[in-house]
């Protein structure tokens, strides 16, 4: 009984799927986006992620710039460059993902 409700289901997903296909209107000079709130949204949530993976990096960058600089007074100016080297790359990332999701939205 249950691997019947499954499949059930399972064709029913199916039929449902197919039916937004069928709708679509043929005429070719209705160029309207019915999906532009959709892209959007879509754009809005791949470009958080990018931010929060982007400031995750740079958190993780900036303490162990500090934990180094702590343990090796010495070495401080030549962490402090490659600590600034590595907040602009990933901060190039994250304006990428900004320049793409613009990109994608028109």
């Amino acid at each position: 009984m249950r691997r019947l409700n499954l499949v059930l289901f399972a064709v029913v997903t199916v039929l449902m799927t197919a039916m937004t296909a069928f709708a679509q209107t043929a005429a070719a000079d209705h160029a309207v986006d019915n999906n532009a709130g959709l892209k959007a949204i879509a754009a809005g949530v791949g470009f958080a992620i990018a931010v929060v993976g982007g400031a995750l990096g740079q958190s993780r960058i900036g303490a162990a710039a500090c934990e180094g600089a702590a343990r090796n007074p010495g070495a401080a100016p030549k962490i402090q460059v490659m600590m600034i080297l590595g907040l602009a790359l990933i901060e190039s990332l994250v304006l990428f993902a900004l320049l793409v999701v613009f990109a994608k939205i028109n």
